[in-house]
């Protein structure tokens, strides 16, 4: 009895510790079998974390993505500047091959090199439906996917940069030799006003020097457009009417002259009523109009038509050709024709300086569009050319403003300036301007000194006073005319100036009005010019 109650007691003790080692085996399978639960989900977590930023970074760049099969047949697309379903490539079609001709190789051929050579492929710069893009082919385990970046607007800007500077660096040239030049021509311009005052009228000799002064200031309206172009020129502004700028221009001896080389060319004048005033330089709008109805009439083969119009604006959205934009009121002034149009080829460069396409006998310096681009410039102004196989169109955009056109006074006799032997001071480093104004400020009944440079003038108003200054703004070897008058004036505070130039920095010259100085006369400057000048500075002695 004793012997069986131990085997039953043996049997359930190994009994339950089977059933001790199958619980925990159990446990153990159930812990396992949690963690691979829990990481498995934590996988499918992460995969589905990835699938949404692969599709927020594919669906969302702004980069063009599209991806083709091993056969290049597009199987996915981005959402590339938000277009739809409708708007992207049509899944299934062979990339390239429909349109490969658009572009200048054979971009089907070179994605297909890079799916079966598994190579990196680089296109930059492809032109292709009026866009410049940089085209990137990486292969893929089952096929390639294609990247492709608008260049445009860099291009654009880069090269706008690039005509900028070319513009500046022809503009320092142009605006030396129109320095020098001017300086020249002072005697051919100046001195026959001086002859012609004592020549009877009936003399023989008078034609011919009026007309060798005429030369001379023909001369210098080629080197004014040469100053025009000249980085810092400076111009005086004032309220101006568009419409009355067009009316001036058609009234003028230049248009005149263009109608009889140009007999079958009809010019019709649409001015809209009411136009807003802009500040301008009117000799600058008259050789902007000038220039763009002479290049309308050398596009014109025979009979043809030039439209000048004008009208008010308002804009409120980019130009071509222009990023920003001043929102606002403009007056415009557009010169149409129906010509032969620009070649594509020279649209970018027809307002380099020097550039022309003129032909055998129809003269041109090729500064007219230089001149027409730096006057818009200077006028914060904007400009749009468009043209074609039936013509062309500029239009120029000028800032309305509220300020009202001055009426001009009326004209007078040389007698009505001359002086009463008021004392002027000259100081110019050319001799030879110092003789020509000298000779004509004292044909101008003034007593007249002259010196070479800034020091000497200073020492002079320490010595002697003297009722006015004519002061030359570039003096390269000594002190500036705007350090000289500076300088004059903490010696002299109110000394009456002028300025003389055949060219001054703009900011140089704004200083010295700022400071005090009067009018700016350009050389080469005539009796009558000089005479005013001098007698509106000192009239309110």
């Amino acid at each position: 009895m004793n012997r069986l109650k131990k085997k039953i007691r043996k049997s359930r003790d190994e009994l339950e510790k089977r059933v001790e080692e199958r619980t925990a085996q159990l446990a153990l399978i159930n812990e396992n079998l949690t963690q691979e639960i829990s990481e498995r989900q934590k996988a499918e977590n992460a995969l589905k974390e990835s699938e949404a930023r692969y599709r927020t970074l594919f669906e969302d760049n702004p980069i063009e993505i599209i991806v083709v099969d091993k056969q290049a047949r597009i199987t996915e697309y981005n959402r590339f500047d938000n277009r739809s379903a409708k708007d992207g490539p049509a899944l299934g079609k062979v990339m390239y091959k429909e349109y490969a001709a658009g572009y200048t190789i054979d971009m089907h051929q070179r994605l297909t090199e890079c799916i079966l050579q598994k190579k990196i492929r680089n296109f930059p710069e492809q032109f292709f439906n009026n866009q410049y893009l940089d085209i990137r082919m990486a292969p893929l385990e089952d096929g390639a996917i294609i990247t492709m970046i608008d260049q445009t607007d860099k291009r654009r800007l880069k090269t706008q940069l690039v005509r900028a500077q070319k513009m500046e660096a022809l503009g320092v040239m142009a605006g030396g030799i129109a320095h020098d030049l001017n300086n020249i021509l002072s005697g051919i311009v100046t001195y026959p006003d001086l002859i012609l005052e004592d020549l009877p009228q009936d003399s023989p000799l008078r034609k011919p020097i009026e007309i060798m002064q005429e030369s001379g200031l023909s001369a210098a309206r080629v080197v004014a457009d040469l100053m025009t172009i000249a980085k810092g020129i400076a111009s005086r502004k004032e309220p101006i009417n568009l419409n009355t700028a067009v009316r001036d221009y058609v009234n003028s001896i230049e248009y005149a002259s263009l109608g009889k080389k140009y007999p079958e060319i009809v010019v019709d004048t649409q001015l809209a009523p009411g136009l807003g005033n802009i500040i301008g330089s009117d000799i600058h709008l008259k050789k902007v109009l000038m220039n763009l109805v002479s290049n309308a009439a050398e596009a014109i083969v025979g009979k043809g038509r030039i439209v000048i119009a004008t009208m008010g604006r308002h804009l409120d959205k980019p130009l071509s050709g222009y990023e920003d934009l001043n929102q606002g009121e403009y007056a415009e002034l557009e010169v149409s024709d129906n010509g032969t149009g620009i070649p594509p080829e020279n649209l970018d460069r027809i307002f380099e300086p020097f550039f022309t396409k003129k032909v055998m006998g129809r003269t041109g310096t090729g500064l007219g569009l230089s001149v027409v681009w730096n006057t818009v410039q200077d006028h914060d102004a904007y400009i749009t050319v468009g043209s074609s196989e039936k013509g062309s169109r500029f239009r120029l955009f000028f800032p309305v403003t509220e300020e009202a056109v001055e009426i001009e006074g009326p004209s007078f006799l040389l007698d009505d300036y001359l002086g009463k032997g008021e004392t002027i001071l000259v100081v110019d480093d050319e001799e030879r301007q110092r003789e020509i104004a000298c000779d004509l400020l004292t044909r101008l009944k003034y007593r007249v000194h002259a010196v070479s440079g800034g020091q000497e003038a200073i020492a002079h108003v320490k010595k002697q006073s003297v009722d006015l200054v004519v002061m030359d703004m570039v003096m390269p070897r000594g002190l500036s005319g705007c350090e000289t008058y500076e300088r004059i004036l903490g010696i002299i505070p109110g000394q009456k100036a002028i300025i003389v130039s055949g060219f001054a920095m703009g900011q140089e010259v704004e200083k010295a009005i700022q400071l005090g100085a009067g009018r700016y006369i350009k050389k080469p400057y005539t009796l009558i010019k000089l005479a005013a000048a001098v007698k509106d500075e000192l009239k309110g002695d």
